[in-house]
């Protein structure tokens, strides 16, 4: 065994994150998380209806019958009170309204059953909602669908402590899954900003992407099996427990990121990963070109021709960053974010974050997570100390303890909150080459120019996913229409997609024919007609309207 040498890290890595509460603002909640906003003077949400060209389709209307009947399935879960009805017919980001008269809190599969059966002859559309924390629309009314709130379906009903499957309600909430597997020495495959208030069923139905992609892939790999309400009433029961079933089709992934619009996801049976025994966390500055700064030198490599993105000064050592922590970090590798200098700006204006390294165009967040300290810690150090000879970094910070990781990963994760708070925003949420991934930030800041407060681009560079989104002082229709379809057919240009995460949801809708081809959107209509032929199911969602 080969004597293992002591680290000799630079002095600016050793610097703590910020642990004064004046530094970091107060502790985050899942409403502060949320961006949820109650103050007095709020301006109402136009209704969708105003807003957007979208007729009512022909579903029925709720009658004292319906109520009465409801009430029958799930005593005491019918709620009508219009004040109590406000927030869940409002999206997260406060730009769609419904008017739904009617949300009902079943307990269980089988009163969801009932409650779908009686819609089903009823034609009544239903609006499946677990957290309402999405970003397109998905989990509120159009019009006045019924909502149906997996919130009260909150169980963890297994979990095996050695193969580490999970098998819960679809209500959890992503963070107190957290917990309870944590606990027990084990982790969720998922993470991301909105996990305090996010349903597990809601992530699964929108196939969230989030924070741990990189290292443990999408839900279509964890999940293991799935038990789901159909239209009709019908109790599809694909809630196996087993790695590997290779009998027939694999229908649980036809309700992996099908918004609500086949089925109504009821139980989840996901695989969670061991915990990791050591967690590294650096916060860092990329070199910009042609120094770092006074009296800096120039980069020993610069990248090379295919990673370098005009229009886009620095970029491409985040991108030369990213190739190198690939090559060294290997398998420990959990997650490398990137955001650019207005993310900073605005995460310290509205939420008073306070940077812990100097400015910058780009940051980068990396975090390693393995089985041996001394192991992980060894090969982040050879890889800091490369960076930091090369120029490729010029400034950071970096923290093992849990509260400074969180610390640091709170300037990524409060980002979209801190956009909520800067005005209007229009967010879009693109998969892209990595080598073009920046490119249509600057481009649209030079298409709008003064037109937008700001426009900034960040987000998973590990799997190629930029959150581009543009911030206003009120929604415009002007804007609007110099961003769409422009964005989309940017997009569509270098083979990307429209949606890399966040699901289509009722914002989407008629864009996937720049991801799809027609071929794959009358197969979806297909799938759609024959699982849900009344289309009771989140109506306006997903699919492309229809003349």
């Amino acid at each position: 065994m080969l004597p293992r040498r002591p680290l000799a890290w630079p002095a600016w890595l050793l610097r703590g994150a910020p642990g004064a509460a004046g530094s970091w603002g107060r502790p985050v909640g899942p409403l502060a998380r949320r961006g949820c906003c109650s103050a007095p003077g709020t301006p109402e949400v136009p209704l969708t209806r105003e807003r957007y060209p979208v007729r009512r389709l022909p579903f029925s209307t709720v009658s004292k019958q319906d109520l009465a009947a409801f009430e029958r399935i799930v005593p005491g879960g019918v709620v009508t009170d219009p004040e109590a009805l406000q927030a869940p017919n409002v999206d997260w980001l406060r730009t769609l309204r419904g008017c739904s008269k009617v949300l009902l809190r079943p307990r269980t599969s089988e009163e969801v059953s009932h409650i779908l059966r009686h819609c089903h002859e009823r034609n009544l559309a239903v609006n499946p909602q677990g957290g309402n924390t999405g970003m397109v629309g998905g989990s509120v009314p159009v019009f006045d669908e019924i909502i149906l709130s997996t919130a009260r379906m909150n169980r963890v009903l297994s979990f095996h402590s050695v193969s580490g499957i999970l098998v819960c309600q679809a209500g959890c909430v992503l963070e107190e899954l957290s917990r309870y597997v944590e606990e027990r020495d084990f982790i969720m495959p998922l993470d991301l900003g909105a996990k305090g208030s996010c349903h597990i069923g809601g992530n699964v139905a929108t196939n969230a992407g989030g924070l741990r992609f990189l290292r443990y892939g999408s839900l279509h790999g964890t999940v293991l099996g799935l038990e789901v309400v159909l239209a009709d009433g019908t109790v599809l029961d694909c809630l196996t427990s087993l790695r590997k079933d290779n009998t027939g089709y694999d229908l649980k992934q036809l309700f992996i990121g099908s918004e609500g619009t086949l089925g109504i996801i009821t139980t989840v049976s996901i695989l969670c990963p061991p915990k990791p025994r050591a967690v590294n966390v650096a916060f860092l500055v990329t070199c910009v070109p042609p120094a770092c700064g006074p009296g800096s030198p120039r980069p020993a490599r610069l990248p090379h021709p295919a990673l370098r993105t005009p229009g886009c000064p620095g970029f491409a050592e985040v991108l030369q960053t990213f190739s190198t922590c690939k090559g060294m970090l290997g398998e420990i590798l959990s997650a490398f974010e990137f955001m650019d200098a207005v993310c900073m700006q605005l995460v310290g204006r509205h939420l008073h974050l306070a940077s812990p390294v100097q400015e910058s165009p780009f940051y980068v967040l990396i975090e390693t997570s393995g089985s041996n300290a001394g192991h992980d810690a060894e090969k982040l150090g050879h890889f800091l100390e490369h960076a930091l000879g090369s120029g490729l970094v010029t400034d950071g910070t970096m923290a093992t303890d849990q509260r400074k990781v969180k610390m640091l990963w709170a300037l990524r994760e409060r980002i979209t909150e801190a956009l909520s708070r800067d005005g209007y925003v229009y967010k879009y949420d693109l998969s892209l080459p990595v080598e073009r991934l920046y490119d249509i930030v600057t481009d649209l800041r030079a298409r709008l120019g003064p037109h937008a407060k700001h426009v900034v681009g960040y987000g998973h560079l590990g799997d190629g996913n930029l959150h581009l989104n543009v911030t206003a002082e009120a929604f415009s229709p002007s804007l609007l229409a110099a961003l769409e379809p422009h964005v989309y057919e940017w997009t569509a240009g270098q083979q990307g997609s429209v949606s890399a995460e966040h699901g289509v949801g009722f914002r989407k809708r008629d864009v996937l024919g720049y991801s799809k081809p027609p071929g794959a959107l009358q197969l979806m209509q297909q799938l759609k007609a024959l699982l849900d032929p009344k289309g009771i199911l989140n109506p306006y969602k997903t699919l492309p309207s229809q003349a």
